[in-house]
């Protein structure tokens, strides 16, 4: 299976080379065709799947839940709470899987690396000034080191959205690849706002800045604004994953983030994966949904199916 390596390493280095070689090749993707894209989220968000593939579908969408809080009131106890949820999301019945990760904010990272240790679930941190991303380069790279040096294995870091719009790609660029370098072995997903980004082109743009920067995960969204994941936006990235590889042979993850609740929301997503690239990115090295309440729905649907009754969130872990 194709991994995901240095930018350094893949065909399209070059174009990096200066502001205006990078403007030019970003400016020279094909436009998007808004209303043919969204046509196309809407018709594979009718699929139907038999109950024996909802049973699969829902197990592989826990199983990709980075189970999130990123609250000024985060406690120690909140937190490990929610490590034991990421663990054992269903105390009841140990055949349900574990989530991928716990993501959490930087100075909560050692707590949740103790609260899942030995478990195999990860522990994700957001960093680079969350969730706006004003700060000076140097402040983010303190923020992505403390978090890595308190054990963080993924580092969810936000663009600039500023330098962007302004089209300052290479500023984006450097900003990412300095990231790169700091996350050192943990795996770097990066975080577009698409909300903020207007318009599909400029997503396209943005995904393809963060791979060529060396981003592990492309990432839609903080879940603080007011338009987040949706199935066209998750749709035009993972367009753009899958001609990545096909251009370089490098493989990069999908993340959907902030507004999705529901086991009926969580299949669409997984048919668009399956639909679009495919399913080498049906596995949750390569696809994540960043989600808080999507694992109670989940867990009911999971429930429903196994006993022919709907439990009702009463029976569920609100944390």
């Amino acid at each position: 299976m194709p991994t995901t390596a240095p930018p350094a390493a893949h065909a399209l280095g070059d174009v990096t080379a200066s502001d205006s070689t990078l403007r030019r090749f970003l400016h020279g993707l094909p436009g998007v065709d808004a209303v043919g894209l969204e046509a196309r989220a809407a018709s594979l968000g009718t699929r139907s799947i038999k109950t024996t593939a909802k049973a699969y579908a829902i197990d592989l969408a826990i199983s990709m839940v980075d189970l999130t809080t990123l609250e000024g009131a985060d406690t120690p106890g909140k937190i490990r709470a929610l490590g034991a949820k990421a663990v054992r999301p269903d105390p009841t019945d140990r055949s349900a899987p574990a989530t991928a990760a716990v993501c959490v904010y930087p100075d909560m990272v050692a707590t949740a690396k103790e609260a899942v240790a030995g478990s195999g679930v990860k522990v994700a941190s957001v960093a680079t000034a969350f969730p706006a991303g004003r700060a000076a380069l140097e402040v983010k790279l303190a923020d992505v080191r403390d978090a890595v040096a308190a054990g963080a294995d993924e580092i969810d870091m936000v663009i600039d959205r500023g330098a962007f719009l302004a089209g300052r790609y290479l500023k984006v660029y450097d900003e990412i690849t300095a990231v790169r370098e700091t996350c050192g072995a943990a795996r770097l997903k990066v975080i577009f706002e698409t909300g903020e980004l207007s318009t599909y082109d400029n997503i396209r743009r943005a995904s393809w800045l963060g791979m060529l920067a060396g981003a592990d995960f492309i990432k839609t969204s903080t879940g603080k604004v007011a338009v987040n994941a949706t199935p066209a936006n998750t749709l035009l990235m993972l367009e753009a994953v899958r001609d990545f590889r096909a251009q370089t042979g490098v493989q990069i993850g999908v993340k959907p983030a902030g507004g999705i609740r529901t086991t009926k929301d969580a299949v669409k997503f997984l048919v668009l994966v399956n639909e679009t690239a495919g399913e080498d990115w049906l596995d949750n090295h390569w696809f994540r949904f960043g989600a808080s309440s999507l694992l109670n729905d989940l867990l009911m649907q999971r429930q429903k199916l196994a006993t022919g009754r709907y439990s009702g969130p009463d029976y569920v872990t609100v944390d």
